[in-house]
């Protein structure tokens, strides 16, 4: 009766679910002029730009809802702008997700990287670490969520005297980058349950990682919206709630690259940090200062390493450091069978966008190096299939490996 009752909770919860059928992901490389072109169509109803080329010749992939798909088809070709479709049915590709992630079993203590985690699952897990591992992991609620999660922290640190340079990481600041998360998970994992064969990054180093920012928008895109991006506070607009948590930063808060409008996507809120999320986030990082050496940010995807500045095309004095580590970790997911990064400042390198949390990190709190990365570049975009997160997770550690060294090594 047990599992009867739930299967049906389950198939309320997926029959409310926003569903994307018939929505079309269309893959566009277009020059300077027809980007200015297409930039019409951005928080159009019926548009999401997934992704926002800076590049001549970079990818451009726009979801097209059914309702607008013949209008723009036939705007592309009056305009001459080539095109090519990624997916022809977005929904399908959500509906195997949700297939996989139903079968796969949930072992209690354990933890895998073939499947992605609930935000409880992941906390369960921290939990563990912290029982099993008490001279190496402590655990810190940061703050409470707008709908209540706690947002914990793990402070991985084999001790010794005197303060010791940290590095601060966080992931799932954008709801539905799920990747995000589960590569945070698996650098915890690598420094805590694979100590032994990592012990040179922990010796010297203290980590900080909150893996999931915005706990309440990664819930939502596991329960109601897939491609949910923002958090799930009220705004001014009924029918619109959340902000983009990485606009919402105080720093040239707004400035560029935001929307005031509740209903857009990369709406940056009443007020800087207007969510408390990105408050909870401030307040640890002010706090730890002095410590933290490195800021590192889990995004996705299109494949970069981005360095700030997000607010201008102006790059920061120490430029040429940001830039040759930021191409070690590159080297270092080249070498372990990944693609290269594409490197720069956030602005020259993939667009302006003001507000985020690496700018505020380096240009308010200090921290010297300051990194967004965005993992992978595969076609499949935000919902990469759960097979890939191994690779995809175990290559990238191998940058994070290059980042602690260099902090052990410098600071």
């Amino acid at each position: 009766m047990r599992l009867l009752l739930l299967a049906a909770v389950l198939g309320i919860a997926l029959a409310a679910r926003v569903s994307y059928d018939g929505h079309k992901v269309l893959r566009v490389n277009p020059t300077d002029d027809q980007l200015a072109l297409l930039m019409q169509f951005k928080n159009r109803p019926g548009f999401s730009f997934r992704n926002e080329p800076r590049r001549t010749g970079a990818n451009l992939d726009i979801m097209v809802s059914p309702e607008q798909h013949a209008a723009f088809l036939s705007f592309l070709k009056e305009k001459n702008i080539g095109f090519h479709v990624l997916f022809d049915n977005i929904q399908t590709l959500i509906e195997a997700e949700d297939r996989r992630q139903r079968s796969m079993s949930k072992v209690p203590r354990a933890i895998s990287f073939d499947q992605y985690y609930r935000y409880d699952e992941i906390n369960s897990y921290l939990e563990e670490l912290a029982a099993k591992y008490p001279n190496l992991v402590t655990l810190e609620s940061i703050g409470k969520s707008y709908e209540g999660r706690d947002m914990v922290v793990i402070k991985i640190s084999s001790g010794g005297s005197g303060t010791r340079p940290a590095i601060l990481i966080d992931g799932g600041i954008h709801a539905r980058e799920w990747i995000a998360p589960a590569t945070a998970l698996y650098v915890i994992y690598q420094l805590v349950e694979n100590n032994a064969a990592n012990s040179a990054l922990t010796d010297a180093v203290d980590w900080y990682i909150l893996p999931v920012l915005n706990p309440d928008g990664y819930e939502y895109s596991h329960t109601a919206d897939r491609m949910w991006r923002k958090t799930v506070s009220v705004t001014p607009i009924s029918g619109c709630p959340g902000v983009d948590g990485n606009r919402n930063f105080g720093f040239h808060w707004n400035e560029v690259g935001a929307s005031d409008y509740p209903c857009y996507e990369d709406y940056a809120g009443e007020v800087a940090f207007s969510e408390i999320e990105a408050r909870n986030l401030r307040d640890f990082a002010l706090a730890n200062k002095e410590q933290i050496k490195l800021y590192l940010t889990f995004h996705s995807y299109g494949g970069y390493l981005l360095y700030p500045w997000g607010y201008t095309s102006e790059l920061p004095p120490d430029w040429h450091t940001l830039q040759e580590l930021a191409a070690d970790a590159s080297l270092a997911h080249v070498n372990a069978g990944g693609n290269p990064f594409i490197i720069g400042s956030s602005t020259n390198a993939l667009y302006a966008a003001a507000g985020g949390s690496d700018d505020y990190m380096k240009g308010v709190a200090g921290i010297e190096l300051s990194y967004t990365a965005e993992l992978t570049n595969t076609y499949y975009g935000f919902q990469l299939p759960a097979e890939l997160i191994n690779e995809t997770v175990t290559r990238f550690f191998e940058s994070v490996r290059v980042f602690g060294r260099y902090v052990k090594e410098n600071f």
